[in-house]
């Protein structure tokens, strides 16, 4: 099936509701982007709030949808799952020079890249601000009610893409964030190779100087697990919990004892995170 923008992939019959992917033409990214959105049984009567997910490095918009166990409670709240893909893609798109899995292709970072040759399609934090939004509210029954959620450099997403635009969301969380990209060498690899040697062009994706800095934040949740491996060196969130109370912000970081960094972790919590994004979206 073709609406007059989307071309969908497939569907299936998910707890009442439908599990959908689609592709689209992004003018944004300059290429054939591809997103699942997951429509709960109310969406076939009434339109329905929206959660955002971000997923992390390497992942596309299927691991969310297939590991996190996410639609159930999506289906009894009326909340729509919107989960787009890490980084444009295709023929033409850059990617690493020797492959890398933490920058290129998989590995967006939410940014908008200034750096050629990454500029002309890495625009991922204007494709999902903008783009994928007004797309999406127009061709599927899906309301401007937005939350706005992600793990590891998708929570990383969530985080300043929720702060930058408090007017656009009605709540954040994140699993396993990297809060901290000026000082995580997961961040200082991807903001050099997007943006350049700039470091005034750097503190606009990083969500603990955001936080610090912030005059208006909107209900923010954090899980970490205390046994992921790659805390607190790649994702720092004792620099978000620092910038929470320096702002007096609506922050609430939780550490999970024995928890790690995979999906085993997010399917534990998602119903939580749900639940708190429900009270806010009115669903």
């Amino acid at each position: 099936m073709t609406t007059s923008a989307l071309t969908k992939v497939s569907e299936q019959l998910c707890f009442g509701g439908k599990q959908i992917r689609f592709t689209h033409q992004s003018a944004v990214t300059n290429c054939e982007m591809q997103f699942s959105v997951f429509l709960p049984p109310q969406a076939q009567t009434n339109k329905v709030p929206a959660l955002y997910w971000l997923s992390g490095l390497t992942c596309t918009d299927e691991n969310f949808s297939a590991k996190a166990g996410a639609q159930r409670v999506a289906a009894e709240l009326g909340i729509a799952l919107i989960i787009p893909d890490t980084s444009p893609r295709g023929e033409g798109v850059p990617d690493d020079d020797e492959g890398a899995y933490d920058f290129g292709l998989g590995a967006g970072f939410y940014v908008n890249a200034t750096r050629e040759p990454f500029s002309k399609h890495y625009q991922m934090y204007d494709y999902i601000v903008s783009e994928l939004p007004a797309l999406i509210e127009t061709e599927l029954p899906v309301s401007a009610t937005r939350a706005i959620s992600g793990h590891s450099m998708g929570g990383h997403g969530a985080l300043v893409i929720g702060l930058r635009n408090p007017e656009r969301y009605r709540s954040i969380s994140a699993f396993s964030p990297i809060c901290n990209p000026l000082n995580s060498p997961w961040g200082i690899k991807a903001f050099s190779g997007y943006l350049g040697d700039d470091k005034n062009q750097w503190v606009h994706y990083d969500a603990s100087v955001l936080l610090a800095k912030t005059q208006k934040t909107i209900p923010i949740l954090v899980d970490q697990g205390t046994l992921d491996n790659f805390y607190p060196k790649q994702l720092q969130t004792e620099s978000l919990t620092a910038a929470a109370e320096q702002s007096g912000a609506n922050v609430q970081i939780r550490l999970q004892e024995g928890y790690d960094h995979s999906y085993y972790f997010i399917a534990s919590f998602i119903e939580q995170h749900l639940h708190f994004h429900a009270k806010y979206l009115g669903s």
